[in-house]
């Protein structure tokens, strides 16, 4: 596995660990989930390498992947974020570190709440699990509120991250 990645800030996923067992084990689940929602999609062949960015375990966790594409316009390397909210793919163009991933997940997520409050979608927007309804719009704000405010100031500390 060649670490002559498009991004900073990974590790190979086999030295991913938590602050205890507890926290490793809910980070492995994260993990299936991610891989899961990656291979689910059409547009992938599968997945040649699997990194880890940073995360809490059933909080959120970023994770990055090289992928089989399974069509020429598709990008080999993606960003998964997963966790108590709506898993995504983000490319790497804009995001080259896992804080500027998951920062664009907020920033994305929030176009589809802003759209979602209305009761309506658009294919423009990141796709979401959810139904685009003012109920599930809230939830997800709060979340997304709960993430940028009380997490991401203390997730990201460390000079990898930056």
């Amino acid at each position: 596995m060649s670490m002559d990645l498009p991004v900073s800030g990974v590790i190979p996923i086999s030295d991913m660990h938590g602050d205890d067992e507890d926290e490793t084990r809910r980070l492995r689940d994260m993990e299936t989930k991610a891989r899961d929602f990656i291979t689910n999609s059409d547009w992938c062949g599968g997945i040649r390498d699997f990194y880890f960015g940073d995360g809490i375990g059933d909080v959120v966790a970023v994770f990055f992947a090289r992928i089989i594409p399974a069509r020429p316009s598709v990008d080999e390397y993606v960003w998964i974020v997963v966790g108590d909210m709506p898993p995504a793919y983000l490319v790497v163009d804009d995001c080259p570190t896992p804080k500027a991933a998951l920062e664009g997940y907020i920033w994305e997520m929030r176009r589809w709440v802003a759209l979602a409050e209305e009761g309506k979608s658009s294919r423009d927007v990141i796709p979401v699990n959810v139904p685009a309804t003012p109920e599930w719009a809230e939830t997800l704000k709060s979340r997304l509120d709960a993430l940028e405010q009380k997490i991401m100031p203390f997730w990201f500390n460390s000079s990898d991250h930056d």
